[in-house]
C-alpha cells in the first residue's frame, strides 16, 4: 500500500464510538462504529469534491485569490482493536476557527468578515445554488484556508442519492440568514432574498476549466450550473454511483 502520509507527518486519528447510540453486543458496536466512520468519510470527501469545483471556478476570477480547501479524510481498519474502524486525516497546526455552525448560522462579524470567513459563506451559497437549493455544506471550520470536520444538510429526499448528516432545518436557516459578500458578487450569485421573489436566470457567461481564463475574467459572471464539466466523473459517488470510492476503501494499519 502507498502510505497516506510521509514519515514524520503529523496526523489525527478519530475513533467513533457507538456506545452512546445504545448498542449492546460487540458485533453491534463494531457495525455502528463502521457506519459512523464511513459516514464521516463520505460527508467530508463529498464536501471536498464540491470545494474543488468551487476553487476551479473561483480562482479563474480576477480578485478572487486563494479558495478554501477541505482536507481529505480516510477510513482505517485496525483489526486488533475492540473498536476497529477509525478515520485519519492531516493534523492542522495553528489557530482553529469556526466560520459556520451546524445549524446554518454564520458566526460573529469578526470571523465572518475575514477573507476566509467570507469565502466560506460564498462557498456555502455556491453549493446551495449548484445543487438547486437541495444541499448545504455547513459547520465550516479549520486553520487558515484548510477546513475539516464538515457537515452537510440535504433536503428530505436527499440529493441524487446522497443524504447528509445534518437536519434539513439548517438549509432553511441558511436561506433566511445568509448575507451576500463581495465574493458572492464575483461568482455571479444571486441574493437569496431576491431569488425567493424572482425566477432564477442563468448568467450568459461560462468559465471553462480546461483553458486559462482570458483577461476579461474581471467582469465574468460564473453560474455554478454552467461549468465544471471536467468534474463529472469525480462526482459519481455523490450522484448515487454504487462503486466504493477510494476514500472509503479501508486502509489496514
Amino acid at each position: 500500500l502507498v502510505p497516506l502520509f510521509d514519515p514524520g507527518h503529523s496526523c489525527v486519528l478519530k475513533i467513533h464510538t457507538a456506545i452512546s447510540y445504545g448498542t449492546k453486543t460487540k458485533s453491534e458496536i463494531i457495525q455502528r462504529n463502521y457506519i459512523l466512520a464511513v459516514q464521516e468519510c463520505h460527508v467530508q470527501n463529498a464536501a471536498r469534491q464540491y470545494g474543488n469545483m468551487f476553487s476551479a471556478v473561483g480562482t479563474l476570477l480576477e480578485g478572487f485569490g486563494e479558495a478554501p480547501e477541505i482536507i481529505p479524510i480516510y477510513l482505517i481498519h485496525r483489526p486488533a482493536n475492540n473498536i476497529p474502524y477509525a478515520t485519519v486525516e492531516e493534523e492542522l497546526i495553528g489557530d482553529f476557527v469556526k466560520y459556520s455552525v451546524k445549524d446554518g448560522r454564520e458566526l460573529n462579524v469578526g470571523r465572518k468578515d475575514s477573507e476566509v470567513g467570507q469565502k466560506c459563506c460564498t462557498f456555502q451559497h455556491w453549493v446551495y445554488e449548484w445543487t438547486e437549493e437541495k444541499l448545504l455544506v455547513t459547520d465550516l471550520q479549520g486553520v487558515g484556508m484548510k477546513l475539516t470536520d464538515i457537515g452537510i444538510a440535504t433536503c428530505s429526499k436527499g440529493y441524487k442519492g446522497f443524504k447528509g448528516n445534518c437536519s434539513i432545518s439548517f438549509i432553511d436557516q441558511f436561506r433566511a440568514l445568509h448575507q451576500c459578500n463581495m465574493y458572492c458578487k464575483l461568482m455571479g450569485l444571486k441574493s437569496l432574498k431576491e431569488s425567493q421573489h424572482k425566477p432564477r436566470r442563468n448568467p450568459p457567461m461560462k468559465a471553462p476549466l480546461s483553458k486559462p481564463a482570458p483577461c476579461s475574467t474581471k467582469k465574468m459572471l460564473v453560474n455554478p450550473r454552467s461549468t465544471i464539466r471536467n468534474f463529472t466523473s469525480q462526482s459519481k459517488s455523490i450522484s448515487g454511483d454504487r462503486t466504493i470510492p477510494n476514500f472509503l476503501q479501508p486502509w489496514k494499519h
